[in-house]
């Protein structure tokens, strides 16, 4: 539990920062020194540094927010101990043990233990894309490959490919499986140029263009990287005619990645290009009843306030979870029950957040509503002038206001291909400067968007 938590400390300090609006300096001097020294049954032994003084007003002011985030981030609760260096040495350090000679394949692989086939809810959203990656599972090298997922943030993209990588793995513990986010592989790249000599690109070659199974999480980073995208070419050329599996993940579809290069986007769409959607609303309930059968911290919530959660938190489900872990944790650190109107009081923030949250749902409403037009008729096939103006300033607005994919936002609008979308943007685009009705219907539409 201890190196878990080392592990995850940062984005323990990071996200308590940024949802208790602590300022850099407060911060800075208080938080960013704080040394985790050791855990003993429920309680975190923190060590505060001689130079800050202040151990009795850190533990005052920020004992539970501190609580809060780390049962947000770890999934447990624990007490904190505040100590000074001289009182730490009664505790035994507990350095990160020496686990290299005994390390199973799954982490080998880097993997995570959570993301299988079995913890992942398929819905309308995702039926696709899960069917697809365990096709891949099922045939490794053999059928979609690439396999290339793509989708917003917090959707299910890692949970998939990890999915098929545990699969693999638990079928055929030879393979030789690898997952990496595309920055682990752009860093390994720069180490290697940095190290210098033929030996650290060779290294770096063998470790891999030898494997079996590639996946490489978040390619989008791989924008614009020239050195990055050379070697990623030809390691991608090596395993593809080894018939190795090779599984990519992205919040974009390949076309829509800037400074790509098109060598690369067209080995991308060699395979399967699936798209994962957010969750609808029964799906949503389902993803919450999953996470509270397989975390046995988390109690029995009642289904009001399961659907309370699942129908104010609708953007990704990384979000909709972390909804669910802090009202657990709230719970636990308060001693209060978990009714509807505590969950009400938890959310308050977020569900706020999200009646202001901009979308394309949100966006073709407001302009059907303008035109008085109905959203059926919006993004149906008609094509019509007093149709198409409506619709063409959707795909302008939903471009300009959201990050949601262009394939997304097609399918919002009827099945569009995204060339489409392009093109209505850039119609719009040019109508701006050149027509004044066409600035003015944008300007008004953008107040309704976002008032004030």
């Amino acid at each position: 539990m201890l190196d878990t938590i080392r592990e995850k400390w940062p984005e323990i300090l990071n996200n308590l920062k940024q949802e208790y609006d602590i300022t850099d300096v407060s911060f800075k001097t208080w938080l960013l020194p704080l040394e985790v020294r050791a855990v003993e049954e429920d309680t975190i032994i923190l060590v505060v540094p001689e130079e800050t003084v202040g151990l009795q007003y850190i533990k005052k002011k920020y004992s539970t927010p501190l609580r809060v985030c780390i049962a947000e981030a770890i999934g447990q609760t624990f007490e904190l101990e505040f100590v000074l260096p001289d009182q730490a040495d009664s505790f035994e350090s507990q350095p990160h043990a020496d686990i290299s000679e005994d390390i199973d394949i799954f982490t080998k692989a880097g993997l995570n233990p959570k993301y299988t086939f079995s913890s992942f809810v398929v819905g309308g959203n995702s039926n696709l894309a899960h069917a697809a990656a365990l096709a891949v599972a099922e045939s490794p090298g053999e059928i979609y490959n690439p396999l290339y997922i793509y989708g917003g943030v917090g959707l299910g993209k890692t949970h998939l490919m990890q999915a098929a990588a545990h699969y693999i793995l638990t079928h055929n513990s030879n393979m030789n499986v690898l997952y990496v986010t595309c920055e682990q592989f752009t860093n390994e790249i720069i180490n290697a140029i940095r190290n210098g000599g033929p030996l650290a690109n060779v290294e770096f070659r063998e470790k891999y263009r030898n494997i079996d199974v590639l996946i490489i999480d978040d390619i989008e980073f791989i924008s614009g990287k020239e050195t990055s995208q050379e070697e990623l070419f030809h390691t991608f050329n090596t395993l593809y005619d080894n018939k190795k599996q090779i599984i990519i993940s992205s919040d974009k579809h390949p076309k829509e990645i800037d400074n790509l290069e098109e060598r690369l986007c067209s080995r991308f769409l060699w395979g399967l290009s699936v798209d994962l959607q957010s969750p609808n609303y029964e799906t949503r309930v389902a993803i919450l009843k999953k996470k509270i059968e397989l975390d046995p911290n988390i109690p029995d919530i009642p289904d009001d306030i399961i659907s309370f959660i699942a129908a104010n938190v609708s953007s990704n489900i990384r979000e909709l979870e972390g909804a669910l872990t802090s009202i657990v944790a709230y719970s636990k650190l308060t001693n209060l029950p978990i009714t509807l109107e505590f969950a009400k009081d938890i959310l308050h923030d977020i569900t706020q957040s999200a009646q202001n949250e901009v979308t394309p749902d949100s966006i073709i409403r407001i302009v059907s509503e303008h035109f008085g037009i109905s959203v059926n008729a919006l993004i149906s096939k008609k094509k019509n002038q007093e149709i198409v103006y409506p619709r063409q300033l959707c795909m302008y607005l939903c471009r300009k206001l959201t990050d949601v994919a262009l394939t997304i936002i097609g399918k919002k609008l009827g099945n569009r291909d995204h060339t489409t979308v392009i093109y209505g943007y850039e119609k719009i685009q040019r109508e701006i400067e050149e027509n004044d009705k066409v600035k003015n219907d944008v300007d008004i539409l953008m107040k309704k968007i976002i008032p004030g």
